[in-house]
C-alpha cells in the first residue's frame, strides 16, 4: 500500500532544493579599489583586464575630482607607476565596456595633486624616480556602475621630427601683387605638418603685410608653396621679410619651429 505524500512535504523539499542549489556569483570588490591597495605597475608596455561592477568611489576620488572636474568617479580603481627614466607615458581606457576616465596625480596618498585628467586616454610626463598614482573609473552619473575596465599604460612615443627651409628667391604678380614663398619641409613621425607665412616689405612710406597656409602630410619631405595677398596693398619686386611659422603633430605630442629669412621677389615668369 503506498503511503500518501502531502502537498506540504514536497513544498518542504522543493523549498530546500532551492536553498541549497547555490546562488548566483557576484564579482568581488578589486583589490585595488582604493589608492592604498592601487595595483603596481612596474614595467612598460602595461596593460589589464578588470571587472569593476563593484568598485567604490570614496571622498578622497572626490577630492582629487575637484581639480579636474569630471561628471563622476563611480567604480574607480587604482593603480602606481614608478618612472625609471624621463620621457611621458600614455594611459588609455578607452577600450573598456563602459565610459571610462583617467585622473593621473602625484604625491602621496591622501595629499595627492591632480597632474591630468580626461576621458578615455591621457599623456602625462614623468621623471626618473617619480611615482604617479593613476585612477581609472566610470565618468557618468547613474551608468551601471562600472563594467569590463580595459586600461594600458605605455611609452609615449616622441615629437614628430621636423625642419623647414625657405627659398632665398621667391615671385610675384606684377597685375594681382600676389608673392609666393616657397621652400621644402621634412618631417616623420607625425599625421600632418601646419605651414604658415608672414610677409612684410617696406614699399615707399607703407609696410605691406600679408599671411598665407598649407597644410602637408609628415611622412617624408616635400616642398610647399604658398601664396599671399597683401592685406593693404601690392607686393612687388625686392626684398621681403618672412617669418614661417611650422606645427607638426603625432598621435601624442607635437612640435613646432620658427624660420625668419630675407627673400627677394622676381616678377613672375608669364
Amino acid at each position: 500500500m503506498r503511503t500518501p505524500v502531502s502537498i506540504a512535504a514536497v513544498a518542504v523539499v522543493t523549498a530546500a532544493g532551492l536553498l541549497y542549489s547555490g546562488s548566483p556569483a557576484w564579482a568581488a570588490v578589486p583589490t585595488n579599489d582604493t589608492i592604498a591597495g592601487a595595483t603596481p605597475i612596474s614595467a612598460l608596455p602595461f596593460t589589464a583586464t578588470l571587472d569593476t561592477t563593484q568598485a567604490t568611489t570614496d571622498a578622497g576620488d572626490a577630492s582629487i575630482n575637484a581639480d579636474c572636474g569630471a561628471p563622476a568617479t563611480e567604480a574607480s580603481v587604482w593603480y602606481s607607476y614608478t618612472a625609471t627614466a624621463d620621457g611621458a607615458v600614455v594611459i588609455d581606457v578607452s577600450q573598456s565596456s563602459y565610459s571610462a576616465g583617467v585622473i593621473v596625480a602625484t604625491g602621496t596618498p591622501g595629499s595627492l595633486v591632480l597632474d591630468t585628467c580626461g576621458p578615455g586616454a591621457v599623456a602625462e610626463g614623468v621623471t626618473a624616480g617619480q611615482t604617479v598614482y593613476i585612477m581609472a573609473f566610470d565618468d557618468t552619473p547613474g551608468s551601471g556602475n562600472g563594467g569590463t575596465l580595459q586600461i594600458s599604460v605605455d611609452t609615449a612615443p616622441p615629437p614628430p621630427d621636423l625642419s623647414v627651409t625657405v627659398d632665398p628667391v621667391g615671385s610675384f604678380n606684377s597685375h594681382t601683387g600676389v608673392a609666393t614663398i616657397s621652400g621644402s619641409v621634412t618631417c616623420t613621425g607625425g599625421d600632418f605638418v601646419d605651414l604658415e607665412t608672414d610677409l612684410r616689405q617696406k614699399v615707399g612710406r607703407v609696410a605691406i603685410t600679408g599671411s598665407g597656409f598649407t597644410e602637408l602630410p609628415c611622412d617624408g619631405t616635400y616642398r610647399w608653396s604658398i601664396d599671399i595677398l597683401g592685406d593693404n596693398g601690392r607686393f612687388a619686386g625686392g626684398k621681403v621679410a618672412t617669418v614661417e611659422f611650422s606645427f607638426a603633430c603625432g598621435a601624442v605630442f607635437c612640435s613646432q619651429g620658427f624660420t625668419t629669412q630675407t627673400v627677394t621677389l622676381k616678377s613672375a615668369k608669364k
